[in-house]
């Protein structure tokens, strides 16, 4: 469900939750109690569009872990973690690298990410998220967290051509 219509141009910076929406909010734990969760490899494309494109891009999550350290890692992007307070970890972000917050797309899925959302210009959210994350979101995906939403978004809503910008 798309309440709104954006293009890449109209964005300044994406910010994506980790678990739940770059995860499919499981968490598996080995004999150690190492924790390990699912992303999906297709969204690693949809972040190597985002870096071709120069679309600053970060993780911002309430965790601290080093699963979401590894996958920032892999993406090369920068992970903002252990955040209580979300809104001001926004702010201080938009400050430090002068973004409009209303040209921020942030897609979060569960109520830690509600106040964000809102102070976001474009909240964007998976189709399994909770229900009053559902009712702020401007874009509503059809994919659930983890199963390929950067991906949704950049080639579905955005309409970005992966072909053309990665091999041409």
């Amino acid at each position: 469900m798309t309440k709104l219509t954006i293009s890449i141009e109209q964005i300044d910076a994406f910010v994506f939750d980790f678990d739940g929406v770059l995860t499919n909010n499981l968490v598996h734990l080995d004999h150690n109690g190492n924790e390990l969760v699912s992303c999906n490899r297709g969204d690693g494309l949809g972040f190597d569009v985002l870096h071709k494109i120069n679309k600053p891009t970060y993780i911002l999550s309430t965790e601290k872990n080093p699963v979401v350290t590894a996958r920032a890692n892999k993406l090369k992007i920068p992970a903002i973690q252990g955040v209580k307070d979300k809104v001001a970890a926004l702010q201080n972000l938009a400050n430090e690298k002068n973004y409009n917050l209303n040209r921020v797309l942030y897609i979060g899925n569960d109520i830690n990410d509600y106040n964000v959302m809102q102070l976001c210009g474009y909240p964007v959210c998976p189709g399994d998220s909770h229900t009053k994350i559902k009712e702020i979101a401007s874009i509503v995906l059809k994919t659930s967290g983890g199963c390929g939403v950067v991906r949704e978004l950049l080639e579905d809503v955005l309409e970005l051509n992966f072909l053309e910008i990665l091999y041409s």
